[in-house]
């Protein structure tokens, strides 16, 4: 049985140190805490969803099993077009829902729905289904965009589709939601919501040149950040940075 000294432990941290720093200079240098690029990025998963919505609730619930997984990144979408059956959704933005319209055209469907769910912009459908987003995010994605985050901004650069890419900031609360709905489909139900976003801002077009966007400042800082760099019309998710 091998056994290890107090000596031979240092000389093994100090080997491994040591190797590991080589390694950052090969690949660039040590990254500073207020400046990262990220080069191997998450899948990211869009869950449209409304309180007004009886199969949406279930839709939070089960979306709650693949957040913290690290290489996901979940963002729930309030939309609004629920509102008629009686109560008005807290948390949703018409932007949310103009941008859920976007997938419809893009999807091809005959109309918009939710609870749904969209996986990297490439593929959509009804509700969350653990199995499918297994399958759609067993293989790591090998992106052609790199985001550079600073203070304040973000550096956008790589290889561009011919028709150019838009770029998004999406601020989300990583913490439950918790909404008492007093009326409509839902009526008496207190519903546990999971990382809502509250701000998406489109930052602008982006042609394939290295490219620095500022950051609007968030007046709450109990919120996330994440930069979506996306093809247009609801397109493909091209590159992610998240702080």
């Amino acid at each position: 049985m091998q056994t290890w000294s107090k000596n031979s432990i240092m000389l093994s941290f100090h080997r491994l140190a040591g190797a590991t720093a080589a390694f950052l200079v090969l690949i660039g240098g040590a990254v500073p805490a207020a400046a990262r690029t990220s080069a191997a990025v998450p899948h990211v998963l869009e869950l449209f969803t409304a309180q007004g919505c009886t199969g949406c609730a279930e839709a939070d619930q089960a979306i709650k099993g693949v957040i913290g997984r690290p290489n996901l990144l979940v963002l729930a979408f309030p939309v609004d077009y629920w509102d008629y059956l009686g109560w008005k959704d807290t948390l949703a933005r018409p932007e949310f829902t103009q941008r859920q319209a976007a997938y419809k055209t893009r999807f091809k469907l005959r109309e918009t729905y939710s609870p749904q769910l969209v996986i990297d912009g490439r593929s959509e459908g009804a509700g969350v289904d653990l199995a499918r987003i297994d399958r759609a995010t067993a293989t790591a994605l090998r992106r052609t965009v790199r985001l550079h985050l600073s203070r304040g901004r973000v550096r956008v650069s790589g290889r561009a589709p011919a028709e150019g890419a838009d770029v998004w900031l999406v601020r989300y609360d990583p913490q439950d939601q918790a909404v008492q709905v007093k009326s409509g489909e839902n009526r008496g139900k207190t519903l546990s919501q999971p990382n809502i976003v509250r701000t998406l801002v489109k930052l602008g077009r982006w042609r394939g040149s290295a490219t620095t966007y500022d950051l609007p400042a968030s007046a709450d800082g109990t919120l996330k950040t994440a930069i979506l760099v996306q093809a247009p019309h609801g397109g493909s998710i091209l590159g992610v940075g998240q702080f």
